[in-house]
């Protein structure tokens, strides 16, 4: 009886590290992700505290399951699936903080002057380009936005036109830019300054 106590208290004791490092490896490799994407970007003091983060967390993981390896090689699943779902949450956290600035490119051959006019009315800047499309002229629409602002340029783009076209971009480095004026996304910093 009291060896069956002990074998179980032992799997319990398993399976909470094995969650812990589970939880620690997805927290660690989200936050790899989101520093990668900000070192690419530029933000450099971002980078270094997520990058200081980040090595505090994976050595404290990797230290637990190097020691526990030989009685608990199961931990060793728990490291990889926490590593790959650290993969998928952090481009996912990535995509809603969406950094930086995009170029984005509208083509389209019947409604471009009338997308332009909608997205000036909201302060958004636009440059419009004529040309030759395959069978007609089109006017092509040049847009410096952020990323988090390009969902709602589309919709807006698509509610005037669902045939146009368009390709997207990042932008590296941007001289000047100009946001606009009536923002039509409300971001969750908009929204604790509404509190």
């Amino acid at each position: 009886m009291e060896c069956i106590f002990t074998v179980n208290k032992m799997d319990s004791n398993i399976l909470l590290t094995g969650i812990v490092i589970f939880f620690a490896r997805v927290c660690d490799v989200s936050i790899g992700t989101v520093r990668t994407i900000a070192t690419v970007q530029g933000r450099t003091i971002l980078a270094f505290f997520l990058g200081l983060i980040e090595v505090i967390i994976w050595i404290s993981i990797v230290s637990t399951v190097v020691l526990r390896i030989k009685e608990s090689p199961i931990l060793v699943l728990f490291y990889a699936f926490g590593f790959a779902t650290g993969n998928v949450v952090g481009i996912l956290v990535e995509k809603k903080l969406a950094f930086g600035m995009m170029v984005l490119r509208i083509i389209s051959a019947n409604c471009g002057i009338q997308i332009a006019d909608r997205l000036r009315q909201v302060g958004q800047p636009v440059t419009i380009f004529r040309g030759e499309g395959m069978k007609s002229a089109i006017v092509e629409l040049y847009i410096v936005c952020r990323r988090r602002d390009q969902k709602w340029i589309l919709e807006m783009a698509r509610a005037e036109d669902p045939c146009a076209f368009y390709t997207s971009e990042i932008a590296r480095d941007v001289s000047k830019v100009m946001l606009p004026i009536n923002k039509q996304a409300c971001t969750w910093r908009d929204r604790l300054k509404k509190k």
